[in-house]
């Protein structure tokens, strides 16, 4: 069986489930929402020193060790009662019940995509990517991380004033109010008078390389499959594609050299995962730049863009359960 865990608006559940159901695999689908409220997980240490999970959702118990793969798609925080309740008790109950949910999860041993909530949280790290990308062989544009204003200054003066920035973080935030998003945004020298501002926050700094275009690269289990955004044909979207400009921004499929290939399956599995999307450069003169990846960033917009099969190779691994293409 497949467990999706997601929340309850999501499309690209949505649009995988349409499929799974295509191809008759046994499958659910759970939202940590509904925790404590909705629903009731139970965790039975046995006396042949065997383990049992069960899920309660309704009238229908799901024994969690029958589960062979889980999508860790886009899981809710528990949500427990409110009423009568002070904001410190309110937040020690989501606390205490997404603790013993992620317990829960961690102990499942079976494929994960991308990975288990543990693996996932680490892989997450723009530090560690780097290394890791630095170490199998990727090109890397030079790179500083920093919240040391002098240090900045420097860097910016070495690269002659050609230099991004974006956030050491995510770079999505959600709160109960709104979302902030931060882009990759060229610094220009009135930033540079600003640079104290820089000891506020970190931030990383990279030395600006010039496009060809853009790749996105979504690596799921052996299969790796490149998209081209030429970015660079919008003045909305040269320095970040998450601009989006669709009218004026192509999409193509990309074909990538068998060795930029195989260091792309090499990260993921290197970061412990199955599933990952890279963000890469082609540069004017053909090298390949890696920028970062998202280990479990979206994909139905670059399936829809370019007709990769992506979704159909994320059912092939859910279905398979295949463990070998996870990790190495």
């Amino acid at each position: 069986m497949i467990l999706i865990l997601t929340g309850a608006e999501d499309l690209h559940a949505d649009w995988l489930e349409k499929k799974l159901r295509e191809r008759n695999a046994d499958f659910i689908r759970f939202d940590p929402a509904d925790f404590p409220t909705k629903t009731k997980i139970s965790l039975s240490y046995l006396p042949d020193n065997q383990i049992q999970y069960i899920l309660h959702i309704g009238e229908t118990s799901i024994d969690l060790s029958s589960i062979k793969t889980v999508w860790y798609r886009r899981p809710q925080r528990p949500h427990p009662h409110t009423e009568g309740l002070d904001k410190s008790a309110h937040q020690f109950l989501i606390e205490e019940c997404e603790s013993f949910v992620q317990d829960v999860w961690n102990f499942l041993d079976c494929l994960w995509l991308p990975a288990q909530p543990i693996t996932l949280q680490r892989a997450k790290s723009k530090a560690l990517q780097l290394k890791i990308a630095a170490e199998i062989g990727f090109d890397l544009p030079p790179t500083l991380m920093t919240n040391n204003p002098q240090d900045f200054i420097d860097f910016y003066n070495q690269n002659n004033g050609q230099v991004i920035s974006k956030l050491a973080g995510p770079s999505l935030l959600r709160n109960l109010r709104d979302d902030f998003t931060r882009f990759t945004e060229f610094v220009s020298k009135r930033d540079v008078i600003y640079a104290q501002s820089v000891q506020r926050c970190p931030a990383i700094f990279q030395a600006y390389v010039p496009k060809q275009v853009e790749l996105r690269i979504t690596v799921v289990g052996h299969q790796v499959l490149a998209a081209e955004i030429h970015s660079q044909k919008s003045n909305h979207t040269r320095y970040d594609w998450r601009h989006y400009d669709y009218h004026k921004t192509p999409y193509y499929p990309h074909e990538l050299p068998q060795a930029v290939s195989q260091l792309c399956i090499q990260l993921v599995q290197k970061l412990g995962l199955c599933y990952g999307t890279i963000d890469m450069i082609v540069t004017p003169d053909g090298q390949y730049i890696f920028l970062e990846i998202n280990p479990n960033g979206q994909y139905l917009w670059i399936e829809q863009a370019t007709g990769l099969p992506i979704s159909d190779a994320i059912c092939d691994l859910l279905i398979s359960g295949n463990r070998e293409q996870g990790t190495g």
